[in-house]
């Protein structure tokens, strides 16, 4: 049955791709009721519940954003240009502090929309209101790990507060019964996070089987202050206190030595790597890319949030990850274009340990189809490079999640809706925050 309606979006059901790309190889793709691909090659499928054209478009894996903080959606380009600690203390902590559960949600699906646009299908996030997060991606119909920012600031009172919103938010989450939105444990960092936080964090996360979610070695002060607080470093810390894990993703890590690079590989530790944030906030160091890889870490790919990135375009990220580290170890064979994808596919789906990544029969069904027609693939020498150098996530002209279509030739069902729910939501937050 040929894709004429919307009958076909964010529904589980038996679908034939055709006229798709793969691996330079014209193919077809069938996914099957339950959301996993089913089969590949010439002729698959035809009797298939919908069939999908993919106007000769090359097909991949879903992208995988490993480090988020979805709902900041509300605070794109609200400060730009500052400090770091500038920019948090005077103006992004100051307007989280007016957040509410209703903002927290259309942010969030403001940010699901931006990603199913630019070809993402599952991301790992941190930030509050959780529930609200959980709402929305239920909605919305991609991927994510979801972990409350647990922060103490090494108050006993605030850790019990940050313990039972932890505790909650990983048993209401899997009170909902979806299998894409999962629980993470989410402390935010050693300089906001007492030793005794971090190792409550450690042990939840080993006993309820969750993933933990971290903000490591992002700036040079970080280290610094970790040093006179605790006589090491972050790293360091992390691991005396449990948190440091195969389940562990690590995000920024621009301060990292070949040392701790090596003490990630040991424990199975994955890292986001966040150029564009971390370039537009001047954190000083690059990602040691060569040390990570080197070591045998793997190392993913993220966004960060939109307060500070300021979109959530992993295509995008991936040229700037590629053309940062190039740049910045002197080495124009650094992270090449194939490794780019890599960390924003495979690698990421490997540090949230999901089975997707790859098109290849049995796995989950998340898929995107690039346009072919699109003038950044004309010519189309190599599909990686163009991808990483010449692509934006504009040229994604669909994408499929658990095997459910959320975007085709461009369109997502419910758009408009999302964006003046949004605008509204900011718009009023910003409001509040200026008549406290």
């Amino acid at each position: 049955m040929p894709m004429d309606n919307n009958d076909l979006f964010n529904k589980h059901q038996s679908l034939r791709i055709t006229n798709v790309q793969l691996n330079g190889r014209p193919t077809e793709v069938l996914v099957d009721e339950q959301g996993l691909i089913a089969g590949i090659g010439e002729r698959v499928g035809e009797s298939a519940e919908f069939t999908l054209d993919g106007n000769g478009g090359m097909i991949m894996p879903g992208l995988v954003n490993t480090h988020t903080h979805a709902a900041m959606t509300l605070l794109r380009g609200y400060a730009d240009d500052m400090v770091l600690q500038e920019w948090l203390s005077q103006k992004i902590w100051p307007l989280e502090a007016h957040l509410t559960g209703s903002d927290v949600y259309w942010g969030t699906k403001l940010a699901c929309l931006e990603m199913i646009r630019t070809g993402t299908t599952t991301f790992n996030d941190m930030y509050f209101f959780m529930q609200d997060a959980a709402r929305a991606v239920g909605e919305m119909g991609l991927r994510a790990d979801l972990s409350y920012g647990f922060i103490d600031l090494s108050s006993p009172d605030k850790r019990e507060q940050e313990i039972k919103a932890t505790e909650t938010l990983v048993r209401d989450i899997r009170s909902m019964g979806n299998p894409r939105i999962r629980p993470a444990v989410g402390p935010h960092a050693v300089y906001t996070v007492s030793p005794e936080g971090l190792s409550w964090c450690a042990g939840f996360a080993a006993e309820q089987k969750t993933g933990i979610h971290i903000h490591v070695s992002e700036t040079k002060t970080e280290v610094e202050d970790c040093m006179k607080a605790h006589g090491m470093r972050p790293p360091a810390l992390l691991d005396r206190c449990g948190v440091l894990t195969h389940r562990t993703v690590a995000a920024h890590g621009c301060w990292l030595d070949a040392g701790e690079c090596r003490l990630f590989a040991s424990r199975g530790v994955s890292v986001s790597h966040n150029p564009a944030s971390n370039m537009k906030l001047a954190v000083g160091r690059a990602m040691p890319y060569p040390d990570l890889a080197g070591a045998g870490v793997n190392v993913s790919l993220g966004t960060d949030g939109c307060a500070s990135n300021n979109n959530l375009d992993l295509l995008e990220e991936a040229k700037t990850a590629a053309l940062l580290q190039k740049f910045a170890w002197d080495s124009p064979t650094v992270l090449p274009a194939p490794e780019a994808v890599r960390m924003a596919t495979r690698n990421g789906a490997k540090a949230l340990g999901i089975p997707s990544g790859a098109v290849e029969t049995g796995r989950p069904a998340d898929l995107i189809i690039i346009s072919a027609r699109d003038v950044c693939n004309t010519p189309c020498h190599n599909l990686e490079s163009n991808m990483v150098y010449a692509c934006s996530g504009n040229a994604v002209s669909t994408t499929i999640c658990d095997g459910r279509v959320l975007m085709h030739d461009g369109h997502v069902p419910g758009a408009d809706e999302v964006i003046t729910g949004a605008r509204k939501a900011s718009s009023d937050l910003v409001a509040r925050a200026r008549e406290a």
